[in-house]
């Protein structure tokens, strides 16, 4: 018996609860219940073409009882169908068999039930299938997720945008920024990546073995079926792609995958900031009560949240780039190859959404911790040297990078009062000398804040 304890991925085991919302989508069900919902569409779009004489136009009652099996489906139905699958050992013609079967009291049905899966290859059904569950996929849980997390990082980019921070280039010290925002750059480039997620087309076709509709021309060689494949394709929300051999080539498919992969790739990048400023002790996280750190360390509070999200992000990002890589390849007209890589969609995705549940529930336990910030400011007054320099520079002094690379390049005793010391004896202005020596590492910091507040 499957259960949490006994499942091979920890997408249906350890993390069961997280990826709740992928199972019904991209689990075996969630495929066949496309594929049926499919079939039943292509099925009532025969009927209301005129050209097609031979299926008469449906009832309201019998179109309400197609509709209602798509409304209804169950698992119970999915079973059903798996049983029929075990004697054709071909998963879609088992679906045709099936509604066959729960249709055999319709009489209108039963004067045309040939024309269920009419002139349709596997994988007609089957690239509109995978369609539908990303275009959902994306729309209510990975969207929804990432844009979660974009709005607790939009919060931080205004509550910190005043709160000077060291930078650290190279890991050494730098020109100082505001914590609000390093959380802006990183709310800027999720954001990005949320907009080319919500415009991607999702593409589809229904042309038959090698897309050339030549079944469909047999039985009504003078009938448009390009056209009647686009408004059909169209009339169930994706766009119709034109030219593709048996499959449709998943080029699109790819398209979404390397844009998460982005998203997640800049996750991970985050993820690792986050945890640098943990350990730097510039943010605390908030304890919850019987919680452990260590099964050692009284005092430890780690920043699992984070770590879990990188693990989990890295993971993704594999399996979304083995995707990128294989899709779009198949030999000749037709292999099989991608049918098995197809299936592995939720768990891609399931590993994303546990690593951005993970990020969100770390982002709000953190607190900021401003005196260890500006304990750091104020033992680097060394940062100070470029706009020194710079200075300079608009006043034509010789050499300023020079001198001021002297005077602190790996020197330990950079503190205001040396600073102060050289600025005092520079010949500049009276208004430039000033602004120098009201500067600290503090104040240091552009247009960070503004920019922070300015994100949205």
């Amino acid at each position: 018996m499957i259960s949490a304890l006994t499942a091979i991925s920890p997408t249906d085991g350890r993390y069961f609860v997280q990826t709740d919302p992928l199972r019904e989508l991209f689990s075996e069900y969630g495929l066949i219940q496309n594929r049926v919902r499919i079939e039943i569409l292509w099925l009532i779009a025969l009927s209301k073409d005129k050209e097609i004489k031979e299926v008469p136009k449906f009832s309201a009652k019998l179109i309400s009882k197609l509709t209602s099996i798509i409304k209804n489906f169950s698992q119970k139905d999915a079973l059903a169908i798996k049983k029929i699958e075990k004697v054709t050992n071909h998963d879609v013609k088992a679906i045709e068999y099936w509604l066959k079967d729960s249709l055999k009291n319709e009489k209108e049905i039963n004067k045309v039930n040939e024309f269920i899966h009419f002139a349709c290859t596997s994988e007609d059904i089957n690239n509109l299938a995978y369609a539908l569950m990303l275009k959902e996929g994306l729309r209510t849980v990975l969207i929804p997720s990432i844009e979660s997390i974009l709005k607790q990082v939009t919060i931080y980019s205004t509550k910190f945008s005043e709160i000077s921070m060291l930078a650290k280039t190279h890991g050494q010290t730098a020109s100082p920024t505001t914590m609000g925002k390093e959380f802006a750059n990183f709310g800027y480039r999720i954001k990005r990546q949320i907009v080319q997620l919500k415009k991607q087309e999702v593409l589809g076709k229904i042309n038959g073995a090698v897309g050339n509709f030549n079944a469909h021309i047999s039985a009504y060689p003078k009938k448009n079926w390009q056209k009647f494949s686009k408004e059909f394709i169209t009339s169930i929300g994706l766009v119709y792609n034109p030219y593709t051999t048996q499959i449709e080539p998943h080029d699109f498919m790819v398209e979404i995958f390397q844009t998460i992969s982005r998203v997640n790739t800049i996750l991970i990048d985050f993820n690792r900031d986050i945890w640098a400023y943990i350990s730097n002790g510039y943010f605390k996280q908030r304890t919850i009560k019987n919680e452990v750190g260590s099964s050692t360390m009284p005092h430890k509070v780690n920043p699992i949240d984070f770590e879990n999200s990188e693990g989990n992000l890295g993971i993704s990002n594999a399996i979304l780039n083995h995707f990128s890589e294989k899709l779009p390849i198949s030999r000749l007209q037709r292999d099989l190859t991608d049918s098995t890589v197809l299936r592995n969609i939720g768990l891609a995705f399931g590993f994303s959404l546990i690593a951005y549940k993970s990020c969100l529930k770390g982002l709000t336990k953190l607190e900021i911790n401003k005196v260890r910030i500006n304990q750091d400011l104020d033992q680097a007054w060394e940062v100070l040297a470029e706009p020194i320099q710079t200075v300079m520079r608009k006043n034509k002094i010789k050499n300023p990078y020079e001198k001021l690379k002297n005077l602190t390049r790996g020197n330990q005793n950079i503190n205001k009062e040396s600073l102060h010391s050289f600025i005092k004896l520079l010949n500049l202005p009276n208004k430039d000398k000033d602004y120098l020596l009201n500067l600290t590492p503090q104040n240091y910091i552009g247009v960070a804040a503004s920019l922070a507040k300015k994100f949205k």
